[in-house]
């Protein structure tokens, strides 16, 4: 990082600290601008979506099926309902809002609810077409209302990569945990982060003042007085032995009026997502971590629409995989449909297919080029392997060789989002915390498709499936199949 940055970056703790310390009066987090209005987006975006949606359906839909009520207080009522809705599930919570699959969870959640106070409200009343109203209506709002909250966040996460639109932090915690919580704002801007100050156990830093390039401005007992005169918007407590009960307590209270967020990292796991739950057990705050949930309602769900999607997508893209197949056949000789054992669900192997993107004795070629592996960890990757024909490196750029792969979600041995495939060689050289990649079918895509693909290392890699497999929900697949597009089009990190 440039000295320019890192000034720039410590400018608004370091120039507020200095002249409210000569006035000692309390300074207020400030509010940007575009909070309140990023916020009354997403209500209006939400608001137009559903009245669009509910008027086009009243136009689409015979008056005559709803019996004596008529069709303009029908619609007035199921826009006050999904509206309510939303607004009981805080779904627009600023907290949420921009960020992260929690905002999506929330807002299929209250759409939900509202399909089902509609329905069953249009039954006690008697209502003749009241299920082909809801069910219409319900889903047609969430096709709406999804991509158009994805749609308003990309100019967010463009402002917030540019240095934009950010939340000035203090971060208060060991050394080592402080720098990991700096490296990860910084590779990801887009969860609207910024370390503008530290806290150290005595108040030192690695060197100059520094700590990565941030200020350290203070010791951990100062940090609710650091607060009032810097206007941090968050305080980010990371673990350090001296950060007992007690003290979190009355850092809490110390922080009461400040309109500053305290925000705990715990010291004992790596979880978050829908396991977490946060009780209150005789007087003890616990944080209950639920176990994975691979059975259920939800998993029905979800084999659903890897069935049914899966047979929507054969089907929209058969012209692509016959184009595909034609270049394969004409580029080299051999098979066009590339078979390789791969290792599913609790460790079953199945059979994978692609396009043949290689020459057809590539396998046989692999031990030779192992001293130029470039991959991570068990992986094998080359960004210029000699294997590669001219037509598989513009399939492999933009996944296309990946589609067959359709075949086997629609088969069952797959799943269309889930952890990366391993071979039975690299399965085999899985610890006990990579197998439980295994506990989920693979996916076509995942989170390390959105991620980087093969531009991850292989630590991240294994993160990014464990986290998976620990957080599934409905909400993160719909984010990752959404995000997927965007990732293959661009093209990074394929090879």
């Amino acid at each position: 990082m440039s000295e320019q940055a890192r000034s720039t970056r410590r400018r608004p703790a370091a120039g507020l600290a200095a002249r409210d310390q000569a006035t000692n009066r309390t300074t207020h987090p400030t509010v940007g601008s575009w909070e309140p209005a990023y916020r009354y987006g997403v209500i209006a975006a939400d608001t137009v979506c559903t009245v669009l949606v509910v008027v086009l359906a009243g136009v689409l839909l015979s008056p005559k099926a709803f019996g004596p009520l008529p069709l303009v207080a029908l619609e007035a009522v199921t826009v006050a309902v999904v509206l309510g809705s939303l607004y009981v599930n805080r779904v627009w919570n600023a907290s949420v809002l921009g960020q992260g699959a929690e905002e999506f969870r929330r807002l299929g959640r209250g759409l939900f609810a509202s399909v089902v106070a509609l329905g069953l409200g249009a039954l006690a009343a008697g209502l003749p077409g009241a299920r082909l109203w809801v069910f219409v209506v319900g889903p047609a709002i969430a096709l709406v209302a999804f991509p158009a909250r994805y749609l308003l966040r990309r100019p967010l996460h463009r402002a917030r990569g540019e240095g934009k639109c950010l939340l000035p932090v203090l971060a208060a915690g060991n050394v080592d945990t402080v720098k990991d919580l700096i490296s990860r704002t910084r590779r990801a801007p887009h969860l609207g982060w910024r370390v503008d100050a530290v806290c150290t156990v005595d108040g030192r830093a690695d060197l100059g003042g520094e700590l990565d390039g941030i200020a350290v401005v203070g010791r951990f007992a100062e940090v609710a007085e650091q607060v009032r005169r810097g206007g941090y918007r968050i305080v980010a407590v990371t673990p350090d032995a001296y950060w007992t009960p007690r003290r979190l307590q009355q850092l809490a209270w110390d922080l009461e009026g400040t309109g500053t967020e305290m925000v705990v990292a715990p010291a004992l796991m790596d979880f978050a997502g829908p396991r977490l739950h946060v009780t209150g057990v005789l007087g003890m705050p616990l944080l209950r971590v639920s176990e994975p949930s691979f059975t259920g309602i939800r998993r029905v769900v979800k084999a659903t629409v890897d069935r049914v999607g899966s047979l929507v997508l054969i089907g929209l893209f058969a012209p692509v995989l016959l184009a595909c197949a034609v270049a394969v056949m004409i580029d080299t000789r051999g098979p066009v449909l590339y078979k390789q054992r791969r290792v599913g669900k609790d460790g079953a192997h199945f059979t994978i297919i692609k396009f043949r993107t290689m020459v057809t004795n590539a396998d046989a070629l692999r031990d030779q080029l192992q001293q130029v592996n470039e991959g991570a960890g068990v992986l094998f990757k080359m960004r210029r392997d000699p294997r590669v024909t001219t037509v598989g490196r513009f399939l492999r750029r933009y996944s296309l060789d990946e589609l067959p792969q359709l075949f086997n979600v629609l088969a069952g041995s797959m799943s269309l989002v889930g952890p990366r495939p391993p071979l039975p060689e690299e399965s085999a050289k899985y610890g006990p915390a990579m197998r439980r990649r295994l506990l989920v079918k693979p996916g076509l895509t995942g989170l390390w498709q959105v991620s980087g693909r093969s531009d991850l290392s292989w630590e991240e890699s294994v993160r990014l499936d464990l986290r998976y497999v620990e957080d599934w929900s409905l909400a993160l697949d719909a984010l990752i199949l959404w995000k997927t597009f965007r990732a293959v089009f661009g093209g990074h990190g394929a090879y």
